[in-house]
């Protein structure tokens, strides 16, 4: 069943930051169990600067909440500076009162990625799910590392990357070489499963990837197209991104 997909429009980054951290912060103070889905990259760093700050302002508490995130590099370890375990302490957990024990990433080192997959999944439904999911959107219409082909009954497994998604990423190594090329990720059906969704695209480089996950029929050609069959999700983008949305639709 296809859902309409809620799309709020900003001026700029910063104004699409404001509003994702406002939404995530409204959640984790009117239940301050919540779980919450994150995600790496470029695109969410603002969102969590402005989450630090208010929780610097004594406007939200984590001690109580809970995070999963989408992926981790398949072969880097939690103490690799690109691992995106190491990512998320800089960027987020080190600056709010989480309890580390309670941030789930999976391990890109484990002895048996299907048994860590496998158990991540039985984690998110040991919480009972997840509230929110905070997802970017790659130039090839991924989400989290779900590349064109990923079925939408797909779960957490080992993905290898595409080459766009290791372009993309090599600006964060001295080297593309040195970009992993593998991947373990969440699912689609994974995150179909969480309650509310937020998805956010800020930038030119963004808009053809938008626009296609708004109205291409939903298939894995264009992952991001199956979010239309959710019931509660938002995009929040920029106008750089929103402009190409209005001539689309």
């Amino acid at each position: 069943m296809s859902h309409k997909i809620n799309i709020e429009i900003c001026e700029t980054q910063d104004d699409v930051a404001l509003l994702a951290a406002g939404k995530i912060t409204t959640l984790v103070r009117n239940n301050p169990q919540s779980i919450l889905g994150l995600s790496t990259g470029a695109t969410p760093i603002p969102t969590y600067e402005e989450i630090i700050r208010a929780h610097r302002k004594n406007a939200v508490s984590f001690a109580e909440a809970c995070t999963f995130n989408l992926d981790e590099y398949w072969g880097l370890g939690s103490d690799h500076p690109q691992s995106y375990r190491q990512f998320m302490n800089s960027r987020l957990f080190d600056h709010i009162d989480i309890p580390l024990w309670n941030t789930h990433l999976l391990n890109g080192k484990a002895a048996s990625p299907q048994l860590e997959c496998q158990s991540f999944e039985a984690s998110i439904l040991a919480r009972g799910g997840i509230d929110l999911w905070l997802l970017g959107i790659g130039v090839n219409g991924h989400i989290a590392f779900n590349e064109p082909g990923s079925p939408v009954s797909s779960r957490t497994r080992l993905v290898e990357l595409s080459k766009d998604s290791i372009k993309a990423n090599s600006r964060f190594f001295d080297s593309v070489d040195q970009v992993p090329q593998y991947a373990i990720s969440v699912g689609v059906a994974t995150i179909l499963e969480a309650r509310t969704i937020l998805l956010l695209a800020t930038g030119n480089n963004k808009a053809n990837a938008v626009a296609r996950a708004l109205s291409d029929p939903p298939g894995s050609d264009c992952p991001a197209s199956f979010l239309q069959s959710h019931p509660d999700c938002t995009f929040i983008v920029d106008r750089s991104v929103g402009s190409r949305i209005e001539t689309h639709h």
